[in-house]
């Protein structure tokens, strides 16, 4: 494989409520660089991107209908890790050529940043998700 991750990018954490999370991330100093909606099994969900320095913590609520999943979690809250790219198309290819085991069948757009962002998902070996992302 030839391309190069350029640093990690956020890490994703799911949240009860989107307002109580944001406060306390904001109390450590972050800041909201970023909000948005998305759609998800029918309902739509809220996030944020909390900033503080180079660090971004995707802070983002579930629809109503997944929040028992979500305050079920006994051992912890990080759902992903994210990775930077410079061509979210090339590394999956990259990825898919390799075999790895990818969530999505092609990168996905969201509306996310001033001009939007391309994502996708393999699985790791004990079922972690790790996120390739490019912001366009």
């Amino acid at each position: 494989m030839n391309f190069k991750i350029n640093r990690i990018q956020h890490i994703g954490i799911p949240v009860a409520d989107l307002s109580i999370s944001e406060v306390f991330y904001q109390k450590l100093g972050f800041e909201n660089v970023m909000s948005s909606t998305f759609e998800h099994g029918g309902g739509q969900g809220k996030v944020a991107m909390m900033q503080s320095g180079e660090v971004i913590v995707e802070i983002y609520q579930m629809p109503d209908l997944f929040l028992t999943e979500i305050k079920s979690r006994k051992d912890g809250r990080i759902d992903h890790i994210a990775f930077d790219v410079d061509d979210i198309d090339f590394v999956y290819d990259s990825l898919k050529n390799e075999g790895f085991i990818i969530l999505e069948p092609e990168p996905v757009f969201l509306p996310f940043w001033k001009n939007g962002c391309k994502y996708f998902n393999i699985s790791g070996p004990n079922g972690e998700r790790i996120e390739f992302n490019q912001i366009l």
